[in-house]
């Protein structure tokens, strides 16, 4: 595959203008052809959030680098919807975010929502965030990319599928490997931060203590604790497949039940007189299966 061939599409949620994100293209560019569609300003935890109450704009910032006064997915779809409409990248990169994303956290990054904004238009995407000690190694984790999308340019990846990598902020040699990990359990402790302005009123902050919990082994938290580099293979369906067997059995008490309000309700429009109370008791079964 030739360099003029690949086209490489990077945002982040950090903003235009984060060194992360900078660091990560101009690694890239060794690899192909990359345009950067990013947020003119900071745009963290805002998840996979469109701007639908207003305009958007495209602000060019420098060669084939754009700012947008939205999110991230904004940013992609602009970038796929009007720059690149014509040239469809090969990859999409989203980071790198300073700061890790990792367990039940990536329902809220924007960093990851960027990378899920791409696989949904078909392409197969990254997210790469760096634990936020500083000073921050983004050229470490700019180095660990650019091998990684080497591997997805030439194997691709599954359908509906991104990669969420975290990378520890440790020099190169002490980086300990390379680990594809499941998600842990994210958790914040004294989540709400209450506090008082100079006018008495109260006011607050989400913030709390981070507290991560194995699900299984070998989880992203607990390879990035021990200085590896996490990479998480994230599914965009959502579906819980085993309880799916199990609610199935329910469907024919709630068919049941259902079918008889609507009996009864066609009963009462018929009938003179004031109406009877409802005495139907909803009968619930012995609903087979269990959690």
């Amino acid at each position: 595959m030739k360099k003029k061939e690949v086209i490489i599409l990077v945002t982040n949620d950090d903003g235009v203008g984060a060194p992360g994100i900078k660091t990560v293209a101009t690694a890239l560019r060794a690899l192909g052809n990359v345009w950067v569609v990013a947020p003119d300003r900071p745009q963290s935890a805002v998840g996979r959030a469109m701007t639908l109450h207003k305009p958007l704009r495209l602000m060019q910032q420098g060669k084939q680098t754009f700012s947008v006064n939205g999110t991230p997915s904004d940013c992609i779809n602009l970038g796929l919807g009007k720059l690149l409409q014509n040239h469809r990248p090969a990859l999409v990169v989203s980071g790198i975010n300073k700061g890790l994303n990792l367990g039940d956290d990536v329902t809220n990054s924007g960093t990851v929502s960027g990378a899920m904004e791409g696989v949904l238009h078909g392409i197969p995407s990254i997210a790469v965030s760096q634990d936020d000690i500083d000073p921050c190694r983004y050229r470490v984790a700019a180095d660990y990319t650019v091998d990684l999308v080497t591997m997805v340019l030439k194997h691709g990846l599954p359908g509906d599928t991104l990669l969420n990598v975290n990378v520890p902020n440790c020099s190169s040699h002490q980086i300990q490997g390379v680990r594809f990990t499941s998600l842990s359990r994210r958790q914040y402790k004294n989540p709400v931060v209450e506090k008082v302005d100079p006018r008495g009123f109260n006011y607050y902050w989400i913030a709390g203590e981070r507290i991560s919990l194995q699900r299984q082994k070998p989880s992203d938290f607990e390879a990035v604790s021990n200085r590896m580099v996490s990479i998480t293979p994230l599914h965009l369906d959502m579906t819980q497949y085993q309880a799916l067997k199990t609610l199935r059995a329910w469907e024919s008490v709630l068919n049941r039940n259902q079918k008889g309000l609507v009996r009864k309700g066609r009963s009462r429009t018929k009938s003179k007189g004031a109406p009877k109370k409802n005495k139907m008791k909803k009968d619930y079964g012995n609903v087979p299966g269990g959690f």
